[in-house]
């Protein structure tokens, strides 16, 4: 008897990268992070493909709110990913392992943990900014400026601080900031602060003079 519950113990196996379990440090992952990617590939045996911080919770020794800063982190670092996928006509959400994989094929390089470190400090400026920690949805927004857009760190800040100078700090406001700097081709962060500048310039003249500023500049992404 014992036997045969063994046997059948040992063929409710998961496939994972041997990779993972003995290189999980060189790649900057510790122990609780591990634990958290390995159940959501876990929980993925179950189609569960989305797991919450609570169900995440039910099966490692840390709390719901402790499980949600870890899957935070692990969007921020590059090590997860949250993608849309159809199915039967349903758009739902998954989280993706495929940047974990990617890490573990890939020896990070000098110019790589650059990148990574000026992601991270962006990161922690928004959430110092805005004095709590990011959703996923705001965490997978700032991705999309940067992958999608590609938006440099330096402009993605600098829209993030023209923001707080205007006293609308919110995502969809810095969403249309730096629609509105790419329609106008402003790439760098030199270009920003000299928009911002003639801007707040323009803005402290007496309403009372004509000024020949091109409005467009300005207004078309500061209106509510």
């Amino acid at each position: 008897m014992t036997e045969i519950k063994l046997d059948t113990l040992l063929a409710n196996m998961i496939n994972l990268p041997k990779k993972l379990l003995t290189d999980y440090k060189k790649i900057g992952l510790n122990e609780q992070q591990l634990a958290i990617l390995l159940q959501i590939q876990v929980a993925k045996y179950s189609d569960v493909y989305f797991p919450t911080p609570e169900e995440l919770a039910n099966h490692v020794t840390m709390s719901k709110d402790e499980c949600s800063m870890i899957l935070q982190t692990l969007i921020q670092h590059g090590y997860l990913e949250i993608i849309d996928e159809e199915d039967r006509g349903i758009r739902k959400e998954i989280y993706s392992l495929e940047p974990l994989w990617n890490k573990l094929l890939n020896e990070p390089k000098d110019e790589a943990k650059e990148i990574k470190q000026d992601f991270g400090e962006l990161f922690q400026r928004f959430e110092t900014e805005f004095g709590r920690p990011l959703s996923p949805f705001e965490i997978e927004l700032i991705n999309q400026w940067i992958d999608e857009d590609q938006n440099d760190v330096a402009i993605i800040l600098a829209a993030l601080r023209e923001a707080v100078l205007m006293s609308k700090l919110n995502f969809k406001y810095i969403d249309r900031i730096l629609s509105e700097w790419r329609r106008k081709g402003i790439k760098t962060e030199e270009q920003a602060k000299e928009t911002s500048r003639g801007f707040h310039k323009v803005e402290n003249k007496p309403a009372n003079k004509q000024n020949s500023y091109d409005k467009s500049l300005y207004y078309n992404w500061l209106e509510e």
